[in-house]
């Protein structure tokens, strides 16, 4: 009967042996399938970026040789101005150069080349500008046709309260004026 006992406990420690090495297989085999799927689904992410920043590259190209059309032959910036028509046709043309720049500014924000910060203090600098800032006015109606939470509507609040800040400072160091946002 001893020797019975030890037979079958030798047996049993293998195929303990065996059942836990299976297990330890079979779990590294699943962990590398799941590295390997975090893997794919990143680089997936990365390749939606990179067309997604892509793409608003090509659509500041094009906003730029558009508006560069309509600036150059006021014929065809008939066909895009709503600004108001008692406004003088070069003061309108030079509205639309502020928006170039001011759409340039929220592309590249939102391309991820600079940060909000960034993009505060190089408006807080455009606004210096009384033709920017008439341009901002003479715009209003067309942001207020944005929806309320898009990223272009929460950009426009932000320049509003940064062109009362700056229209309220008492210092003439309008580099220090306002404090960006941190939603």
């Amino acid at each position: 009967m001893a020797t019975r006992k030890k037979i079958t406990g030798r047996f049993n420690s293998a195929a303990t042996g065996i059942l836990v090495a299976t297990a330890g297989l079979t779990l590294a085999a699943r962990q590398r399938r799941m590295e390997k799927a975090r893997l794919h689904a990143r680089r997936l992410e990365l390749e939606e970026l990179a067309i997604r920043r892509e793409s608003l590259a090509h659509q500041q190209r094009m906003h730029w040789e558009l508006l560069t059309r309509a600036i150059d032959d006021p014929s065809l910036a008939e066909v895009i101005d709503t600004y108001d028509k008692d406004i003088p046709a070069e003061r309108r043309r030079q509205f639309f150069y502020a928006n170039a720049w001011y759409v340039n500014l929220y592309h590249v924000y939102r391309a991820g080349l600079v940060d909000r910060d960034e993009l505060y203090a190089a408006l807080r600098e455009f606004f210096q500008s009384p033709i920017f800032r008439e341009y901002w006015e003479a715009a209003r109606h067309m942001r207020a046709s944005l929806s309320e939470t898009s990223e272009e509507a929460r950009v426009g609040r932000m320049v509003d309260r940064l062109v009362q800040d700056l229209d309220e400072a008492d210092t003439d160091e309008w580099w220090v004026v306002g404090t960006p946002p941190t939603d």
